[in-house]
């Protein structure tokens, strides 16, 4: 099985590009987005042979979430049942015979972490909700998190201590869902890699300097481990600030 995640920082702008044709070429049994910025009924998008699952922010031009599917899910859920949290389009969860699939768009701790302190209540209370999912399947996690996790998953990260994204509180908090069961795939079979990034800001010339950050994951249960057969991030492909991320599972 391929799952795609795409952070398309506006669904509409980028089908003004090359979406459509990366969509096709990709070819994946599962393609999620996050901050589509699209309310219902801005667009009429859907692709043959896939079910489209959509949850928008309240608030307009901003977040929200969707899911491509080849196959249609057993059930859905929007958000993680808390209203604080669930008004902002960022979490669809589908279920099948023997996963969750989880995408998400994390809330950003922004400029001098004047959103930190959301950001941690988000970040304990997602973890109970994937806890909780884990309990009775195997959960499949992507999107982007808005966390570099390690000192080599962003490239001037001396510079960014402290900073949104890379704060000392924020990369607790991934280090502590990962402790508790469940893989950064990428990193587990690329453990030494470096300068392979999926973000970079629109600013100072970061991506032809390749001066990224590396903010969007697939994450599984443990007991996903034997299934993991190859997991990538497609830097190649342009048309946001964010390249696609890819996990290849062995369906079996």
């Amino acid at each position: 099985m391929k799952f795609i995640s795409w952070n398309v920082n506006g669904l509409r702008a980028i089908l003004k590009k090359n979406f459509t044709t990366v969509f096709e070429q990709l070819n994946a049994d599962f393609f999620c987005l996050q901050e589509i910025k699209l309310q219902q009924g801005q667009i009429d998008l859907s692709f043959p042979g896939y079910t489209t699952y959509w949850n928008y922010a309240e608030r307009k031009g901003y977040s929200g979430t969707a899911i491509f599917a080849k196959k249609p899910a057993l059930s859905v859920k929007y958000g993680i049942g808390i209203t604080e949290f669930d008004h902002e389009g960022r979490v669809i969860t589908l279920e099948y015979p023997n996963f969750f699939l989880v995408t998400c768009y994390t809330p950003n701790s922004q400029q001098k972490l004047k959103r930190l302190d959301f950001r941690l209540k988000w970040e304990t209370a997602f973890r109970q909700f994937l806890h909780e999912l884990d309990q009775h399947k195997p959960v499949i996690l992507c999107g982007d998190l808005n966390v570099a996790h390690q000192e080599i998953d962003l490239k001037n990260w001396k510079t960014n201590r402290h900073n949104a994204g890379f704060s000392d509180e924020e990369r607790s908090a991934m280090t502590s869902l990962l402790n508790t069961g469940f893989i950064d795939t990428f990193r587990e079979l690329h453990p030494q890699t470096t300068g392979v990034y999926s973000w970079w800001s629109y600013r100072f010339h970061a991506r032809e300097n390749n001066a990224g950050w590396r903010i969007d994951y697939f994450i599984t249960s443990e007991q996903l481990k034997p299934k993991i057969k190859s997991a990538e991030i497609l830097t190649d492909i342009l048309g946001s600030d964010h390249c696609p991320i890819e996990l290849i599972l062995v369906n079996k």
